[in-house]
């Protein structure tokens, strides 16, 4: 069909990964925390994760357009 490309989903799941990132960043050191190393490492993934999911959901989009 002509409009195949049009009607498909553009859902990379970036969103998915900024709100995973942003908890991980928050809730994770307060989970444990009598352990400050993986506190310290879920402070960098959460930073992390959300930096994958802030390129694929806005970044990669404008690149794209252009």
């Amino acid at each position: 069909m002509v409009h195949t490309e049009h009607n498909r989903s553009k859902n990379s799941g970036g969103f998915a990964l900024i709100i995973f990132g942003a908890l991980l960043l928050f809730l994770a050191p307060n989970i444990y925390p009598e352990m400050p190393d993986l506190g310290t490492v879920s402070l960098f993934g959460g930073m992390v994760i959300g930096g994958i999911g802030f390129y694929l959901k806005f970044i990669k989009t404008r690149q794209r357009r252009t």
